[in-house]
């Protein structure tokens, strides 16, 4: 019992020497950002499987500590050499986990700027004619799997199926998927607002929770979302439904007008949020109110004060 005590009254030494060491204010820097970090993995293991794994490894972690406060020889023994290979088992077991945070800290970006209508005419249209024509397909009960492709380049997948390389068209996306063409069952790849190839083939997701009600089109809709940033659109041949996926989650239940909305939020609208969150832009509004010349400058710059009261 004194052991206890022992090692409760050294812990709270090791924290108070810790706090009178403290140098202000790095090690509150480097506090904040280690809990911000333990933050956001706890978060991204919620959305994924990993969660599942990682508490696994935390009843070894206890059972092990149980085993050597215990001085369990054997038990001690096996799990001791388990621990010297936990980095590598860590690496093989959350390989997809950790591809898809390498990816996204891939995708951030320290300098841009923020997207020109013009540049977004091409993808808006392109959104447009495929929703339309996923309402085609949801009337008529055709199955569909339609990737856009964004900062993750699909090479792989699009060497499993057939370039095409064509303008976006409803007619063309209904005659792709249309039963029996030869086609549509496979993926279609959008790349750079153009309906790039069709025929691919996409991996599965490895996921058990998957509802039963979902078939392989939804199950390789969640594999291609889980090991890329693309988003996908998912017709149901069984039951007409729309669904979009993206970042390995997947929402049901779409029309053609709000499967249209949902795509434009995902494609552009984050697009152009991520762009403008970036050092530059942050510079550029440090100061909002900054007074500007002119009459209606004026005008615009009290209104903009008196909002923000």
């Amino acid at each position: 019992m004194s052991s206890i005590f022992n090692a409760i009254y050294a812990f709270f030494n090791q924290i108070i020497y810790a706090v009178a060491s403290m140098r202000i204010p790095f090690d509150i820097i480097d506090i904040l950002i280690m809990a911000f970090i333990i933050y956001k993995a706890i978060g991204f293991m919620r959305e994924t499987r990993a969660g599942q794994l990682a508490k696994g490894l935390i009843i070894l972690f206890l059972i092990y500590f149980v085993a050597n406060w215990w001085n369990l020889a054997t038990l001690k023994w096996v799990l001791s050499r388990f621990v010297d290979y936990i980095i590598i088992a860590v690496a093989i077991i959350f390989q997809p986990e950790l591809r898809r945070i390498l990816e996204r800290m891939g995708h951030t970006k320290l300098v841009g700027s923020q997207g020109s209508n013009l540049e977004n005419e091409p993808l808006d249209d392109c959104i447009d004619k495929v929703s339309r024509a996923a309402g085609v397909m949801q009337e008529n009960k055709i199955g569909a799997l339609i990737v856009f492709e964004r900062a993750t380049q699909l090479g792989e997948i699009i060497d499993t199926g057939t370039v095409i390389n064509a303008e976006p068209s409803v007619q063309m996306v209904n005659n792709i998927f249309f039963p029996k063409s030869p086609l549509h069952d496979g993926a279609m790849i959008i790349r750079d607002a153009r309906l790039y190839a069709a025929g691919c083939i996409l991996p599965l997701t490895q996921r058990e929770d998957i509802s039963s009600q979902l078939g392989t089109r939804h199950r390789a809709a969640i594999g291609m979302t889980e090991n890329s940033d693309a988003v996908v659109l998912v017709v149901s041949e069984e039951t007409g439904n729309i669904s979009i996926v993206s970042n390995g989650q997947i929402k049901r239940n779409y029309n053609a007008i709000s499967a249209g909305a949902e795509l434009r939020a995902l494609l552009i609208d984050n697009k152009n949020s991520e762009n403008g969150n970036t050092v530059i832009s942050t510079l550029k509004h440090i100061n909002p109110f900054k007074k500007a010349k002119g009459k209606d400058a004026a005008e615009k710059n009290e209104l903009e004060n008196k909002n923000s009261r």
